[in-house]
């Protein structure tokens, strides 16, 4: 497949500058023969700033131009943090009718944009930001779209890797948020002090139902773990929330910059979203 550097681009010019721009060290070659770009016709995008116990935290927004009293989608990105791709999300719900809003939750641990490798990149990072910081940051990032006009009566919030996973202890953590859409999240596993809980740790907290999708094929996310949530749910008496797998889709299926990217699975994950959104009351 075609990568941006056999096009002759030059690696450090897609390493990301801002927020939204670029992609990450750890995940280049980028894949230009797939890549979808969004653009901002009618929106109003761009990166607003959010003070959070004294924190800058940067938040990639996108939103229908002229509008007010937007329903909400939270973006919460993979480990690579808010770089290009995630900002084409939140463009792609912005065309949808949404606000949405992506932030930096991993801002006060570095960049991961300048870590080389994933490995380099969760031991330097991801694995040193609290699933608490991150709480607290999500529910400061709902405060500013309160009193910046949306309507946080219609709260989603969606995310992809390490953000499905986050997606699903959102959806526990505040009462506010109407459905969630966790992309290819790590169900089980390893408690760490930094993160204390799993998603199937909070089967029977959700405050909201909660659409899961999988990859079939995912060697990070063994199956046993999604029939272990499967069943944490069941056990809970949770029959709102669902988990679609995508039985030939690797993990990153719905990553279009690389080469994990599945058209077929990605383009159904999309409309499964919007309906589930629209279902559940945030649309």
């Amino acid at each position: 497949m075609k990568d941006l550097q056999q096009a002759g681009l030059e690696r450090r010019d897609f390493i990301k500058t801002a927020i939204g721009t670029g992609f990450a060290a750890a995940v280049m070659p980028v894949q230009a023969q797939t890549l979808v770009s969004t653009d901002s016709a009618g929106l109003v995008a761009g990166t607003i700033h959010i003070k959070v116990g004294g924190q800058t935290v940067p938040v990639y927004r996108a939103q229908p131009e002229g509008k007010s009293k937007l329903p909400v989608i939270l973006v919460v990105s993979e480990i690579f943090g808010v770089h290009e791709h995630i900002a084409d999300v939140a463009r792609r719900f912005a065309k949808a009718g949404y606000l949405a809003l992506a932030p930096d939750l991993f801002v006060r641990q570095g960049d991961p944009a300048r870590e080389p490798s994933v490995a380099e990149l969760m031991k330097n990072i991801i694995t040193r930001t609290p699933d608490e910081q991150v709480m607290a940051d999500l529910d400061a990032v709902v405060e500013w779209a309160r009193t910046y006009g949306a309507d946080t009566s219609r709260l989603g919030v969606t995310g992809f890797c390490y953000g499905g996973r986050i997606t699903w202890l959102y959806s526990a953590h505040n009462p506010q948020v109407k459905a969630g859409v966790a992309w290819y999240g790590r169900l089980a596993g390893e408690r760490t002090p930094a993160w204390p809980k799993l998603p199937v740790d909070v089967a029977g907290a959700l405050k909201a139902p909660v659409l899961g999708l999988y990859g079939g094929k995912d060697q990070g996310i063994p199956l046993d773990t999604v029939e272990q949530m499967r069943t944490a749910l069941a056990q809970a008496g949770n029959s709102k929330s669902q988990i679609h797998v995508y039985p030939d889709a690797p993990h990153g299926f719905y990553a279009d910059y690389r080469a994990s990217y599945r058209a077929d699975a990605a383009q159904d994950g999309w409309q499964r979203a919007l309906a589930w959104f629209k279902t559940h009351g945030v649309a």
